[in-house]
């Protein structure tokens, strides 16, 4: 009964003094509304990220020729290495007891033409189980198969990117495009994948078979990677052991350091995780700083009504009123102010998260663990914020505050 006594009394205080109790809870509204909109926007940023991880491939291992370095973001091979050939493909998938299938590739970026219309893109020589592995689906037409891979056969399937940059609205299958000046016929479009977590555009790729990449594109014998697959994602380090045991031996290699990098998916996600949930991290704690600025806010307006109600305290006190009812009041009165605060903040946070998710500016997953925890700490805040003021407020001699009155 005291507690909703307090409650009750404390409200009609604050909206008695309209102005003040607005100024002293913006800053919780505001503290509060950028936590859950920014930690809302990183979790929709981190979710993102590990979609595009995922969708390079399933349970996926990626072993480059050489050894590879990350410049600007981007993985760059620090030499031109030969020693990754078609074969070392096929010994992964019969050696290694962890792959289901491995593949070989080969890439350059060269000049694609059609009619009027050019482009510069990447141009991928795989082999059909590749195409599995690398999990690309096609949207129109279709993929090629081990026997035109075998016959060298000049098709092609084309990325959303590549299709749209050549052909705009004209339906690309079954059109004649010149690869470096080499005619191959359109026989698929495939999904849109985005960007992959190195920045590069998934959608910006063509697909050949790799036999007619080496011979009549690239004139090699060598390949950049190999692809391999595992049954579930927990074989991947095993994998992994598997591969640089086989590679070693078929490469002899020695004493000699690996002359290529794998790249295993699991380790990529962990390492785009971690990244994504610390800038996460970063983001929401610059947010609550201004968390802080309104608790400072919520201690000003307290001690202000402190000293005006000086009057009050000291009749409160003379009537029979106890140094914990006047402490318990102005706490609950501070409690109130960042109450009111944080839930209006989570309102406008919430809003603004739903908007921005609507138009599609970025992509946002609402974070129910920073709701709770936001809210929380603003009424924390509030009622720590408020302890000197209640204290103080307590503390004031009955006789002194009365003559304040009189005064």
């Amino acid at each position: 009964m005291r507690l909703s006594r307090n409650l009750l009394l404390s409200w009609q205080l604050l909206i008695s003094h309209r102005l003040r109790t607005l100024l002293s809870v913006l800053g919780v509204v505001i503290g509060v509304a950028a936590v859950v909109l920014t930690v809302s926007a990183g979790q929709g940023a981190e979710r993102d990220v590990l979609d595009r991880v995922r969708k390079m491939g399933t349970n996926l291992i990626v072993i480059n020729a050489g050894q590879t370095r990350l410049i600007a973001g981007r993985e760059r091979q620090m030499a031109n290495v030969t020693t990754l050939v078609p074969e070392d493909a096929k010994a992964v998938a019969s050696k290694c007891p962890s792959v289901v299938r491995a593949a070989a590739a080969a890439e350059k970026k060269l000049s694609v033409r059609w009619e009027s219309e050019t482009t510069a893109t990447t141009v991928l020589g795989v082999d059909a189980d590749a195409l599995t592995i690398r999990n690309v689906q096609v949207a129109e037409g279709r993929t090629f198969d081990d026997q035109e891979a075998r016959g060298r056969q000049r098709v092609a399937v084309i990325g959303p990117t590549v299709a749209q940059n050549l052909f705009g609205d004209a339906k690309p299958v079954g059109r004649r495009i010149r690869i470096n000046r080499i005619p191959f016929v359109v026989i698929g479009v495939t999904e849109p994948k985005g960007v992959d977590a190195g920045g590069v555009d998934q959608d910006d790729l063509i697909y050949v078979p790799l036999p007619t990449a080496m011979r009549r594109l690239l004139n090699v014998t060598h390949v950049n990677r190999l692809f391999a697959q595992t049954a579930t994602s927990d074989l991947l380090f095993q994998a992994e052991n598997e591969i640089r045991q086989v590679l070693r031996e078929r490469h002899r290699l020695g004493d000699k350091p690996d002359d290529f990098t794998i790249q295993n998916q699991a380790t990529l996600l962990e390492t785009e995780q971690a990244a994504a949930e610390s800038m996460t991290l970063l983001i929401g704690g610059v947010a609550a700083i201004s968390l802080l600025v309104g608790g400072v806010g919520i201690l000003a307006v307290m001690l202000m009504a402190v000293r005006e109600r000086t009057p009050e305290i000291g009749l409160r006190r003379a009537v029979g009123a106890t140094r914990s009812d006047i402490r318990t009041q102005f706490l609950v009165e501070s409690g109130v102010l960042s109450g009111v605060g944080g839930f209006t903040g989570l309102a406008v946070g919430l809003a603004v998260a739903v908007i921005i998710a609507e138009l599609g500016y970025w992509s946002i997953v609402i974070s129910w663990g920073a709701v709770l925890v936001s809210m929380a700490f603003s009424i924390g805040l509030g009622v720590l914020f408020g302890a000197y003021p209640a204290h103080r407020a307590a503390s004031l001699n009955p006789i002194t505050a009365l003559q304040a009155e009189g005064g």
